[in-house]
């Protein structure tokens, strides 16, 4: 059983009025970030490569367009504060990759990097988007960075949050052992205590208000993550193949206009990893985000959106 509300078939189904929605605008009215009244939220599925797909469209159809990328073991929702506020300027677009959020597990458990940025790419191209702005954390950075290597053209900039060439094994470690200790609970409240503990920056209300979209409930009443747990079941996640990457030595190659967020107490981007990047990049720029650690944007959405804002109005006007 599903414990949020989304698309149930092909046709647009309007978020506004659903109570999903005014939590978040209580949520965003708390922590001070803009958003417009009247925001146009809805919720969609799409077939893309042979695999549906459930993305969450923001703003009006015309505005400048922007797709966001989550993180690996989150979602399209992980972006909500971000695509709330941002909806007053540009049509937002946050896709929930395969195999996370209310998106299709894949029947082949291909999980890599390549594969979700031909994904993207598809998405971008069935939308009939204009060379949007890309935008991508952890897991949904490393897609991005492919997508934008391979079809430039395609993209009129590129953001990437809390990841590089190159990243902190123990950082890596750690959210691993996060992920593995939290895949099945009896009921949600061990899940949020378990939240609680690992992200320090968000309350417990906000925590309270998202863990409907990390997890769903199963026939026996256990309450299971939402994302694919076939790849580690099967032992895949030590595969190359899972783990493909852009490297330093190829960060040249990105000819767009390119912002690195960092957050100041990131456990996956240390600070010298995060300036070579930026310093690798033909036109780069590095933001380091304080009072957060990987997931800036849920972390710190104000201080993301306070360094997201000119870049975007620099490359979207």
């Amino acid at each position: 059983m599903f414990l949020n509300e989304f698309a149930a078939g092909h046709a647009p189904h309007d978020m506004t009025g659903s109570p999903e929605f005014a939590s978040l605008q209580s949520s965003a009215t708390d922590l001070g970030i803009p958003f417009a009244e009247g925001t146009r939220y809805r919720s969609h599925n799409i077939v893309l490569r042979h695999h549906r797909f459930h993305f969450l469209e923001w703003g009006a159809i015309d505005a400048p367009p922007v797709v966001l990328l989550h993180g690996g073991h989150q979602s399209a929702h992980a972006w909500d504060l971000v695509s709330l506020s941002l909806a007053r300027h540009f049509r937002v677009l946050a896709l929930d990759q395969r195999g996370h959020g209310d998106s299709e597990w894949a029947r082949d458990v291909d999980y890599s990097n390549h594969t979700m940025s031909l994904d993207a790419e598809a998405f971008i191209a069935a939308l009939g988007l204009e060379r949007p702005v890309l935008v991508g954390h952890s897991m949904g950075g490393r897609n991005a960075m492919l997508l934008a290597h391979r079809a430039s053209v395609a993209l009129r900039g590129l953001v990437v949050v809390d990841i590089g060439p190159e990243i902190s094994e123990k950082g890596r470690h750690s959210i691993a052992g996060f992920v593995r200790a939290n895949e099945e609970f009896d009921d949600l409240e061990a899940f949020i205590a378990n939240v609680q503990k690992y992200d320090a920056y968000r309350s417990r209300a906000h925590i309270e208000r998202t863990v409907k979209y990390n997890m769903l409930q199963r026939p026996d009443g256990k309450y299971i993550s939402k994302c694919d747990p076939a790849p580690r079941r099967l032992g895949l996640l030590a595969g190359s193949r899972l783990q493909d990457n852009l490297t330093l030595a190829a960060v040249p190659g990105l000819s767009l206009p390119t912002l690195v967020v960092r957050g100041a107490n990131s456990n996956i981007l240390e600070p010298d990893a995060a300036e070579r990047f930026r310093d690798a990049l033909p036109h780069g720029e590095l933001a380091t985000i304080a009072d957060c650690g990987h997931n800036v944007a849920s972390q710190n959405t104000k201080g993301f959106l306070a360094a997201l804002a000119p870049f975007l109005a620099a490359q979207l006007g």
